[in-house]
C-alpha cells in the first residue's frame, strides 16, 4: 500500500515529538540509577498511570481482541478480563507497600526481605530470568504482532520486514536511553492518547460503512451469541456462545489472579507495574496510578478493539483461524483515508514503542541493580561511580534490543508463548503476596514457589508427548480433540495442579527450612509497617484490614460494573446499560465509604 503525503507528514511529526521528548528529559535519566529507572521518584500519578495503561497497550493487543472475539464473540475476553480482581488486589493492598519499600526494583525487593545466601542466589537467577529471559521473549511476541501488522498492511515481504523492526528499535533505544523512566513516561502519555484517538476513529467509520450499518445493523448481521458479555459453562458453539469447562472457569475467575505469576499482572504487583508506583511521588500517588491503571486497562480501552473485531467478523467472513487477528489490520486497510490511514498507524507505532520501551527500561533495571552492582562491580574492583552506572544501564538498554530482534525470528506463535508463561508461573502468586504479610515465608519458600511450576509443566509436557507418540496421530485438530478427553491436559485442570503441588511445596520448605535472620526483618518490619502475621517481629495493626477488604470487593463490583455499562450503552443503549450504571454508582460509594475507614489514600 501507498501512504499519501499527509499519511507520511503524520509519521514524521510523531517521530520528532518522540525523540524531542526523550531530549529533553535526558537530565533525569542522566542523574543517578533513580533517575534512569524511577524518573526521579517524583511522577505525578496520573502519568504514572497512563504508562502503565500505554505499556499494556502493544501492537499485539488489538490483534489479540480481534482474534478472541473472532473465537468466542465478546465473552471470551474474560480470558483477560479476569485479572481484574487480582489487579485491585495490588491497588488496595500493595500499591503503598511498594512506595514505602524503597526499592529500585522489585528483584531488589528479595535482599530487603530476605537473608543469607539463598538470597543472593534469588537475587540473581530473577535478575537474569526476568531481565533476560522473559523480557526478550516479551519484546519477541510484540515484535512478532508489529512485524505482522507491517506485512499486512504494506505487503512487505518477510526478508525486507525485519530491517523496518530494526529502524523502529533503534528509534525506541535511542530516546529511552536518553531520557529513563521520565521521558518513556511522557512519552507513553502522549503516544496512548493517540493511540486511543485513532483506534476510536477507526471503530466510527467501520461502524458507519455501508457493509455494516451502524451499531444497529451490526447487532443484526451477528449472532446473538456474539454479543453476550458473559461465558457460558460447558457449552461453545455458534448457538449457545462461548463456554468453558467448569475447571477452567473456575481456574479463571477463582484461582489465576491471585496464584499465577503474568508480565504486568503479577499478584501484589511487581515488573513496570511495581516500577511505576516506586516512581511516583509519593503513596497517595501510587494508589490512585494504580488505580487508574485498573479503571483505563478494563473498562475504557478494549471496546473501540471490540467494536471493530466485531464487524471484522461480518466483512471478512473467510477468514481461517490462523488469521482471524488479521481482520484488525484489514479494516484499517480498507476503511481508513488519506491522513487518518497515518494516524492509526501512529497508533500502532505508538502502542509498539511504549511497550517495548518499558521493557528495555525495566529489563535493564534487573540486569543493573540486580546483577552488575552486587555480582559483577566487585569482581572487578571498579570503583562506583553514577556515570558509570549511567552508561552500563544504555548500553544493556541497546543490547536487549537486539537480542529482543534476534529471538523475534524464532517466534511463530504468540499464543505459545503466553501459555509457556502462565504454566511455569502457576502456584508462584501465593508466596508473592504471603511474603509481604508472613514472617514463616522465607527466600527458599520463595525458590521453591519459583521451580515448582518447571516441575510440573515438565511432567505434564512429557506425559503429552508420550501420549500423542503412541496414538501416532499428526493431525493438530485431531490431536487436540483428544487431549480434551484427559483431564490433566485442559488448561484450567493443569493450572490447578499446578497451583495445589506449588502451594503445598513452598509451605512444606517454609517449615522445613530455617527462618530469615530477624534482624533482617525487623529492618523490614519498620521500613514497610505491613499488617499480617509477625510474631517476635513486630506488632501489626491489623485493624484497617477488614475495611481494607470492603473497599477491594466494592472496587471490583465497580470497574466491572463500569465495564459492562459501557459495553451495554455502545451496543444495547441506555436501558440496557441502567442496571449496570446503577450498581457501579452504588458500589463507588461504597469504595469511598471503606477506602476512608481504611485510611487507603492517607
Amino acid at each position: 500500500m501507498i501512504l499519501h503525503w499527509l499519511d507520511w507528514a503524520i509519521i514524521a511529526v510523531f517521530i520528532i515529538c518522540s525523540l524531542a521528548i526523550g531530549w529533553s528529559y535526558r537530565k533525569v535519566g542522566a542523574s543517578g540509577l533513580s533517575g534512569f529507572f524511577l524518573g526521579g521518584k517524583n511522577m505525578p500519578w496520573y502519568l504514572a498511570g497512563l504508562s502503565m495503561v500505554a505499556t499494556t497497550f502493544a501492537a499485539d493487543t488489538p490483534l489479540a481482541v480481534t482474534e478472541l472475539v473472532a473465537q468466542g464473540g465478546i465473552a471470551k475476553n474474560w480470558l483477560w478480563w479476569n485479572l481484574l480482581t487480582g489487579g485491585l488486589l495490588t491497588t488496595i493492598f500493595f500499591a503503598r507497600l511498594w512506595k514505602k519499600s524503597g526499592v529500585l526494583t522489585e528483584v531488589e525487593f528479595i535482599d530487603l526481605r530476605y537473608s543469607g545466601i539463598g538470597a543472593r542466589i534469588l537475587r540473581g537467577f530473577k535478575a537474569v530470568y526476568l531481565g533476560l529471559f522473559i523480557n526478550v521473549m516479551i519484546i519477541g511476541w510484540v515484535n512478532l504482532a508489529f512485524i505482522t501488522l507491517m506485512q499486512v498492511f504494506f505487503d512487505i515481504p518477510p526478508d525486507v520486514v525485519i530491517w523496518y523492526l530494526c529502524a523502529a528499535m533503534l528509534l525506541i533505544v535511542l530516546y529511552s536511553s536518553l531520557s529513563g523512566l521520565k521521558g518513556i513516561a511522557v512519552t507513553d502519555a502522549f503516544q496512548f492518547v493517540i493511540a486511543m484517538v485513532g483506534c476510536i476513529i477507526l471503530a466510527i467509520l467501520v461502524l458507519r460503512s455501508d457493509q455494516i450499518g451502524g451499531v444497529a445493523g451490526l447487532r443484526e448481521k451477528l449472532p446473538e451469541s456474539t454479543l453476550h458479555f458473559l461465558p457460558r459453562i460447558g457449552v461453545s458453539n455458534a448457538v449457545s456462545g462461548f463456554g468453558m469447562t467448569l475447571a477452567t472457569l473456575l481456574t479463571y475467575v477463582g484461582v489465576l489472579w491471585w496464584s499465577s505469576w503474568y508480565p504486568g499482572a503479577e499478584p501484589g504487583g511487581g515488573g513496570y507495574i511495581a516500577q511505576r508506583m516506586m516512581g511516583t511521588k509519593d503513596e497517595k500517588n501510587a494508589v490512585y496510578a494504580t488505580l487508574f491503571f485498573q479503571i483505563a486497562h478494563y473498562c475504557l480501552r478494549p471496546w473501540p478493539w471490540i467494536l471493530v473485531a466485531l464487524a471484522a467478523l461480518v466483512l471478512y467472513p473467510d477468514l481461517g483461524p490462523a488469521d482471524q487477528k488479521l481482520g484488525y489490520v484489514m479494516a484499517m486497510k480498507d476503511y481508513l483515508p488519506d491522513g487518518l490511514r497515518g494516524l492509526l498507524l501512529v497508533a500502532f507505532l505508538g502502542a509498539y514503542m511504549s511497550t517495548i520501551s518499558t521493557q528495555l527500561n525495566w529489563g535493564a533495571s534487573y540486569l543493573v541493580n540486580d546483577l552488575y552492582k552486587p555480582f559483577i562491580e566487585p569482581l572487578s574492583g571498579s570503583v562506583p561511580s553514577e556515570k558509570k552506572d549511567i552508561r552500563i544501564s544504555r548500553i544493556l538498554t541497546l543490547v536487549l534490543g537486539i537480542i529482543g530482534v534476534y529471538v523475534t525470528t524464532f517466534i511463530t506463535t504468540i499464543t505459545g508463548v503466553w501459555e509457556f508463561i502462565f504454566q511455569c508461573g502457576a502456584g508462584l502468586g501465593l508466596v508473592l503476596i504471603a511474603r509481604w504479610f508472613w514472617y514463616k515465608v522465607n527466600v527458599w519458600a520463595e525458590i521453591a514457589g519459583t521451580l515448582t511450576p518447571f516441575a510440573v509443566y515438565g511432567v505434564l509436557y512429557f506425559m503429552r508427548s508420550r501420549f500423542d507418540a503412541a496414538l501416532g496421530i499428526n493431525d493438530p485438530a485431531q490431536l487436540a480433540d483428544l487431549h480434551a478427553s484427559v483431564w490433566y491436559f485442559d488448561f484450567g485442570y493443569s493450572v490447578l495442579l499446578s497451583v495445589l503441588v506449588t502451594t503445598l511445596v513452598w509451605i512444606a520448605v517454609a517449615y522445613a527450612t530455617p527462618e530469615t535472620d530477624p534482624e533482617k526483618l525487623r529492618n523490614f518490619f519498620n521500613r514497610v509497617r505491613p499488617s499480617g502475621v509477625w510474631t517476635g517481629i513486630g506488632t501489626s495493626d491489623n485493624s484497617k484490614v477488614l475495611p481494607l477488604v470492603a473497599a477491594w470487593l466494592s472496587a471490583v463490583v465497580m470497574v466491572y460494573a463500569l465495564l459492562f455499562a459501557t459495553g451495554k450503552l455502545i451496543l444495547f443503549g441506555p436501558a440496557d446499560a441502567l442496571v449496570y450504571l446503577l450498581s457501579g454508582t452504588a458500589s463507588f460509594f461504597l469504595f469511598r465509604y471503606f477506602a476512608k475507614k481504611g485510611e487507603l489514600f492517607t
